[in-house]
């Protein structure tokens, strides 16, 4: 895979259907602007997808689930069985994400990238590259080929959306063990250590925490990955949930779809996937901050304003779904509430503070 080639074949920003959509909201019957952060969402995903009529009917999750290989190191609370578990009730639409997602009218789909198990989960589409990585902390996590085939799978399903009317797409993932890899990522590709780039996860004490950062530096010590090369520390370091991430933000550019960033995990992987494909940037919407660590971090390095702060940190996707409500009401006042329409003089923008 050509990541420069693939950065080409990403159209950047549509300016004239961008600027279509600002005129249409300062024809809004409102105070110009007054829906902030909501209106230059509207505004981004009309340029991405080159029409000011933007349409978010048709919503999907995303969810790439995969077993790590380093939690046999005591990085976790829980075993990874944990992984195959929570999956199987993706499946079954009755995890956290699939509660949430059925109120925004959202599809979840579940994908089994690299569960550790040979057994199939109704419901759960099957990606399986490995059963889990390798311990990242006696070698590589994932061989290049399997960095690629994981990147592939997630550009081929946000294309399989698309053309099933799918219109944006919330990230999530499940993977038991996957905030320490990602902390290996974020540390790697923001020069920082692993001890400010690392949190609990899911409830470590001190002492797990300890052995978490411990496991990060004797993983980057061990794999020394190229910090100017996003690939190689993915494969490296990451893990096949992050990796499948990468892949969905690089399709949402290649096929003009909005990719929301959930947490913690997925914003590492819009961070690696953007500097793999800068032009990917263009497809990428952020919904709100994590309370790991890095969480704030990372979004600072992608130059993203998320819209929500919440202090979640539940993964599966939880906190990208809940823009999606947020998106919807902005575009019932996009498109029904003209100044005509309410009887009242339209705001001059030049004379706007």
């Amino acid at each position: 895979m050509d990541f420069a080639q693939l950065n080409d074949q990403m159209k950047t920003l549509d300016a004239e259907a961008g600027k279509r959509a600002l005129d249409k909201w300062n024809n809004v019957g409102k105070p110009i602007g007054s829906l902030g952060a909501l209106e230059d969402a509207i505004i981004q995903i009309a340029a991405l997808t080159g029409s000011e009529d933007v349409s978010l009917k048709k919503k999907a999750v995303l969810a790439f689930c995969a077993d790590n290989g380093v939690v046999a190191e005591g990085v976790t609370q829980t075993g990874q069985e944990v992984t195959a578990i929570v999956s199987a009730n993706m499946g079954k639409k009755v995890s956290s994400v699939c509660r949430m997602a059925s109120v925004t009218g959202a599809d979840v789909f579940p994908v089994d990238v690299g569960i550790a198990s040979d057994q199939a989960y109704e419901g759960v589409l099957d990606r399986k590259i490995a059963q889990g990585t390798a311990n990242m902390t006696q070698g590589p996590a994932m061989t290049p080929e399997q960095c690629l085939q994981a990147i592939q799978t997630g550009i081929d399903l946000v294309r399989e959306l698309k053309e099933e009317g799918y219109s944006i797409i919330a990230t999530g993932e499940m993977g038991i063990g996957n905030t320490t890899t990602s902390s290996a990522v974020a540390s790697v590709l923001l020069g920082q250590s692993p001890a400010k780039m690392t949190g609990k996860g899911a409830g470590l004490s001190d002492e797990g925490l300890a052995r978490k950062v411990d496991a990060i530096e004797r993983a980057i010590a061990v794999n020394d990955p190229d910090p100017s090369d996003a690939f190689d520390v993915v494969a490296k370091v990451g893990g096949f949930d992050l990796a499948g991430m990468v892949g969905a933000y690089l399709g949402g550019a290649l096929y003009r779809v909005p990719i929301i960033i959930d947490g913690f995990i997925s914003a590492v992987a819009a961070l690696a996937a953007v500097r793999l494909c800068p032009n990917c940037a263009s497809a990428i919407l952020a919904s709100h901050v994590s309370a790991e660590a890095a969480g704030q971090a990372i979004l600072d390095a992608l130059q993203v304003r998320p819209l929500i702060y919440a202090g979640m940190r539940l993964g599966e996707g939880t906190g990208a779904v809940c823009l999606m409500p947020l998106l919807d009401m902005a575009l019932t006042v996009y498109d029904g509430m003209s100044f005509e329409a309410i009887g009242v003089d339209a705001y001059e923008v030049d004379l706007v503070d």
